[in-house]
């Protein structure tokens, strides 16, 4: 066995989902069944349980999972440990949504990429409500992520911004809010929001707190789409300032002003606490902690221009 068929082992045992560990790590799902029997028949023994709906570890790929994840960490200390120059080599996977590429991870990257150019980054996108299951098993080193409102066990975070969430609904479509009086009916006004993560939480929080039932038009994964199919007038929806700030879209779309406010976005990036051994993982850590200047709290003049009350 060799180095490469450990992490992609550990990847498996993970997020016990071949598709998702063939995609993630670059190799046919043919090419990464051959590379587990190769495992199971070096070792002896059977080390995944797999059937038409699942996948799952044996006692014995348990434990060499837990061998898979020292040797790794083991060859990234190595690696540092023979670079007579002091340069740090391996690879870093990262996780995060396109806003956060646009909007959070240039400066860090670029930081990073100066400190460190042997590094590879592995950059992953896709709906931030998937990052810390992402992080979780073991698809991404970091993930770039609102600070859930419990944060899971083994998990470290340290935040870089914070941004408002907020309602939108479509400029060039105001019939879309139906208002009984000066206040929004959200038994007629359709809403759009997100099918899962933290901004849902809070949505619908926000509904219960005021009584309310809201005629939800559609339930989509992604701020991106949420703010597209505001913008073609399908309903109001709720987002990010970040998010909104960093699309194309943001001028087909109006800020409503809610009463009370929705409790604002942290975001920060996530890794668990073992990944902090890896030298990698833990200069990144470094430059994150020590170097970013604190981007504070995200605001923006659009939010005074206000297209009514909520």
């Amino acid at each position: 066995m060799n180095i490469d068929e450990l992490r992609v082992f550990r990847h498996l045992a993970r997020s016990l989902h071949f598709g998702r560990t063939s995609q993630a790590c670059n190799i046919t799902p043919s090419g990464l069944t051959r590379t587990i029997q190769r495992l199971e028949g070096e070792l002896g023994r059977q080390l995944l349980i797999r059937d038409r709906r699942s996948v799952s570890l044996t006692p014995a790929g348990v434990i060499f999972r837990d061998y898979a994840e020292e040797a790794i960490l083991h060859w990234s200390r190595l690696q540092a440990s023979l670079a007579g120059d002091n340069t740090l080599t391996g690879e870093l996977s990262l996780y995060c949504s396109v806003t956060a590429i646009l909007g959070i991870l240039p400066d860090i990257i670029s930081r990073f990429r100066r400190t460190h150019p042997e590094i590879l980054i592995h950059l992953q996108t896709g709906d931030a409500a998937m990052a810390i299951g992402r992080l979780q098993n073991g698809e991404a080193d970091i993930a770039i992520a609102a600070l859930p409102e419990q944060l899971p066990e083994q998990v470290e975070f340290v935040e870089i911004a914070r941004t408002p969430l907020i309602f939108i609904s479509p400029s060039r479509f105001p019939e879309t809010v139906i208002r009984s009086g000066p206040d929004i009916d959200w038994r007629k006004t359709p809403v759009i929001l997100a099918e899962r993560g933290l901004s849902r939480q809070r949505a619908d929080r926000w509904f219960r707190d005021k009584g309310i039932q809201p005629a939800i038009y559609s339930q989509v994964a992604g701020n991106e789409a949420i703010i597209a199919m505001v913008g073609m007038g399908c309903g109001v929806g709720i987002v990010p300032l970040l998010v909104l700030d960093k699309s194309p879209l943001q001028d087909q779309v109006d800020i409503l002003e809610a009463e009370p406010s929705l409790e604002p976005f942290r975001v920060g990036a996530c890794t668990l606490a073992r990944n902090r051994r890896n030298p990698v993982v833990q200069s990144f850590w470094q430059i994150l902690e020590t170097e970013i200047p604190a981007q504070g709290e995200r605001t923006a003049g659009a939010a005074d221009a206000s297209g009514g009350h909520v």
